[in-house]
């Protein structure tokens, strides 16, 4: 898992650093497309769009953990500043935030990348 703030070379680094994973967008993903894909950059954004379409992703992150324990998952930090009024914006940012940290528990490395910089936070 790589994770970090919005524009901090995520991307860029994730590929560096995984040159032969093939890598998908989260945006454009299905859910079966995500519980078989290599990497998802922006995988935020597969939250997004599901939440807009109305579907639960309370477990999501248990459910990507038996089918594809070995995804590499690109996510941008959504919940630093300030909360946002708009009540979707708000689940959205809280929903990124559970997904994320249940991930991260179970990953077996987690970077956060500010500035370019990749920090391993996390090497089980």
């Amino acid at each position: 898992m790589i994770i970090g703030g919005a524009f901090q070379g995520k991307s860029t680094y994730a590929k560096e650093h995984h040159p032969d994973v093939c890598w998908k967008k989260g945006a454009d993903l299905e859910k079966e497309e995500l519980m078989n894909a290599e990497g998802v950059l922006d995988f935020q954004e597969y939250i997004k769009k599901e939440l807009k379409a109305d579907k639960d992703v309370a477990r999501l992150a248990e459910e990507l953990w038996e089918k594809n324990p070995d995804i590499i998952l690109v996510s941008q930090e959504v919940g630093y500043g300030v909360v946002p009024m708009d009540a979707f914006d708000r689940k959205y940012r809280e929903a990124v935030g559970r997904v994320c940290t249940d991930l991260a528990s179970k990953s077996k490395k987690v970077i956060r990348v500010v500035c370019g910089i990749g920090t391993v936070i996390k090497n089980a």
